[in-house]
């Protein structure tokens, strides 16, 4: 795991209410986190991601996610950095949101 990997699992994704499962395996791809409750994949984006490449690479293992069912959140390294309470009240909004559907 990442530095911001461990910082949201260690620090808030651990302990949340709701099962939250890290580095999950969902076809033939390795989530970061996965919410089964949820139905939602969270994401944590260095960048190699922000490469031409690396956009092509997440659009594409995204829609195999969504073809499960599953929702994909992604959030850049600096994010986790900079606004990390900001990232938690969103993940927190996301599934809360998810689940009462």
């Amino acid at each position: 795991m990442t530095r911001q990997e461990k910082h949201l699992w260690y620090d808030y994704l651990r302990d949340y209410p709701i099962k939250i499962y890290r580095q999950r395996s969902i076809d033939w791809y390795i989530a970061d986190f996965y919410c089964s409750q949820a139905k939602m994949v969270i994401e944590l984006d260095g960048s190699q991601h922000f490469t031409q490449e690396g956009k092509t690479y997440d659009d594409f293992r995204t829609e195999i996610l969504n073809n499960y069912g599953i929702d994909v959140i992604r959030f850049s390294n600096d994010e986790i950095d900079d606004s990390f309470e900001g990232v938690c009240m969103m993940i927190d909004n996301v599934i809360k949101e998810r689940i009462n559907k």
